[in-house]
């Protein structure tokens, strides 16, 4: 995955955590239940955030982040 592309999807992920997040916080009328569960789509964006962002950091730095898994 390119440089542009995975910055592309950090971008996208992010706002759509920050607009996820906004309509999360308006008031509702009561009795009406949210069609789309705003709280897992912000959790799913975030962990996409992060994910974007430690292979940014692969990227950047020209090597792979390697796990705490076996050798």
């Amino acid at each position: 995955m390119s440089l542009e592309l995975t910055f592309a999807i950090l971008l996208g992920a992010l706002a759509i955590a920050v607009l996820a997040n906004w309509r999360e916080r308006r008031p509702r009328d009561i009795g009406r239940p949210p069609l789309v569960p705003l709280v897992a789509v912000q959790a799913i964006a975030i962990v996409v955030a992060i994910l974007m962002l430690a292979h940014l950091v692969s990227l950047l730095t020209g090597q792979p982040i390697k796990g705490r898994g076996l050798p």
